[in-house]
């Protein structure tokens, strides 16, 4: 085994700028967001990987947020399960709105929720969203505010309940910023954020009886524009991908504290955006 990858085919995804896709918990479904279309597609995945044409095509409603440039019109940026993997949990940066779906895997189609959405703070651009893995918090980067809202979430019901609205931006950095990627440490204990402009990771405590964020501090990701970061499957280690500078920077994470330390590893690569560790299930 080399781990190098083989190209099957192509289907269109049934909008302009797929931006997240995930794989449903059966491995027979991949559903897409479709950025500049507002729109959420899902396709049919073969036994041998292949994908087939577009089954299903959601149109998200709303009005949009009121930022002239960054929120025209509908823009989902994230398309994850929450941790039961009962519900795809959809971030909407252009309507200021988080959605919320059932997947359907008989038909292959996503189902709204009751209720189908919840509004957020006027221009705050929620952009990706993570989950605690055993208690009933959820964690959204909203992009155009640079903060993190903390949620109860119903894991039984899909609802969400905002109930802390916190800044991944230090007091005394007055330059322009966009927050970007979120990430929780599988044990639930630590929170991240990274900030383009600042280019740091902000650091957040996670309560554990209440779900509140404490801010633990900022680490340089030692590049610019971090549009994204990933946590190895241990937990231990964070990977911070510097779109605008071409590297991806490696981080020790204290078990204690939270706090990132860089190990060394340096990876030059081009444009940096998107990090996925393949996990090979025990037998």
């Amino acid at each position: 085994m080399t781990g190098e990858i083989g190209f099957l085919n192509r289907q269109s995804c049934g909008g302009k700028n797929p931006v997240h896709l995930t794989v449903d918990p059966t491995n027979r479904y991949l559903a897409v967001a479709n950025y500049a279309t507002g729109s959420l597609a899902t396709l049919p995945i073969g036994n041998d990987g292949k994908l087939g044409e577009v089954i299903g095509l959601v149109e998200l409603p709303g009005t949009p947020g009121p930022h002239k440039v960054e929120q025209a019109a509908s823009h989902p940026h994230n398309i994850p399960y929450d941790a039961d993997k009962g519900f795809l949990v959809v971030p909407d940066k252009g309507l200021d709105r988080i959605f919320v779906f059932k997947f359907d895997s008989n038909e292959g189609k996503l189902v709204p929720n009751d209720p189908p959405s919840i509004t957020t703070r006027s221009c705050s651009g929620p952009r990706h969203v993570v989950f605690h893995r055993t208690a009933g918090y959820a964690y959204v980067v909203n992009e155009l505010d640079s903060t993190v809202t903390a949620y109860d979430y119903d894991r039984a019901t899909g609802s969400l309940k905002p109930k802390q609205i916190v800044t991944t931006m230090p007091a005394a950095f007055t330059g322009e910023n966009r927050a970007a990627g979120i990430g929780i440490t599988p044990a639930g204990t630590f929170l991240y954020a990274s900030n383009r402009g600042h280019d740091h990771i902000a650091i957040f405590a996670i309560d554990q009886a209440t779900g509140l964020l404490t801010s633990n501090g900022w680490e340089s990701t030692q590049g610019k524009m971090p549009r994204f970061f990933t946590l190895d499957p241990s937990g231990k280690l964070l990977y911070a991908a510097n779109e605008a500078t071409d590297t991806i920077v490696g981080f020790r994470i204290d078990s204690a504290s939270g706090k990132l330390t860089p190990f060394g590893t340096v990876a030059q690569t081009g444009s940096p955006v998107c990090i996925v560790f393949r996990t090979i299930p025990t037998v």
